[in-house]
Order: C-alpha cells, then sequence, then structure tokens
C-alpha cells in the first residue's frame, strides 16, 4: 500500500522557520517527481513546492519563493521542506505528494498519491 506521511509541522513564531518532512511506505521515493502543497479551510490547496526524481529540477510557488528550500535525501527515502521568515499567511495543513509522471508537476492533479497533511501554525 503506497502511503505517504508528513512530519515536523506544529506551532511557529513570525519570522522563524521550520523544516516538514515525508517519508513513503510501500515504494521507493526516489523513483517519483514529488511536491508539497498547502491548504487552508475554504481554500483551494495551493502548490508550495516540487522537485524532480534527480533533485535537479525544482519549483517554487510565488508565495514562498526565496523563503522555502526543497530537498530530498536519497539514502532515507524522505522528502524535506524548509520554510524561513513565516508569517502567518504560511499557518495551513501542508501535504506531501508523490507521481510517476515527469514534469513541472505544480498542480494538484498531476499527483496520484497524497500524505494525510500536517498543521503549520504561524502565531505569537
Amino acid at each position: 500500500q503506497v502511503q505517504l506521511v508528513e512530519s515536523g509541522g506544529g506551532l511557529a513564531q513570525p519570522g522563524g522557520s521550520l523544516t516538514l518532512s515525508c517519508s513513503s511506505s510501500g515504494f521507493t521515493l526516489n523513483y517519483y517527481n514529488v511536491g508539497w502543497f498547502r491548504q487552508t479551510i475554504g481554500k483551494e490547496r495551493e502548490f508550495v513546492s516540487s522537485i524532480s526524481r534527480s533533485g535537479i529540477i525544482i519549483h517554487y510557488g510565488d508565495a514562498v519563493k526565496g523563503r522555502a528550500a526543497i530537498s530530498r535525501d536519497e539514502q532515507t527515502h524522505t522528502l524535506f521542506l524548509e520554510m524561513r521568515k513565516l508569517t502567518p499567511d504560511d499557518t495551513a495543513v501542508y501535504y506531501c505528494a508523490a507521481t510517476p509522471d515527469y514534469g513541472a508537476n505544480t498542480e494538484v492533479g498531476d499527483y496520484p498519491y497524497w500524505g494525510q497533511g500536517t498543521q503549520v501554525t504561524v502565531s505569537s
């Protein structure tokens, strides 16, 4: 059974940083393009970042560009998202996703596999 599990969410201070992780079971994440999305209540799921199998092709959403860094560890089959200079607008449930497809993979519909999400709350 294909599963993705996010971790690292929680409460963060405005201006602070945090790192989210995503691990896989049932398949090897190394063979997939992967991405991060986020969603708040009443809004559509928003693209945050994606990274190719090779780790070379990376995309960021406009809302996090310059403040986020996506990476992947082939040894541990783990995906990471580091977020810096957090603001309350970053408060959301963050999801990791995986796709066997190639391409930019910036759309929700590009991904057949999703984690359950981890809540990030930015507040003082």
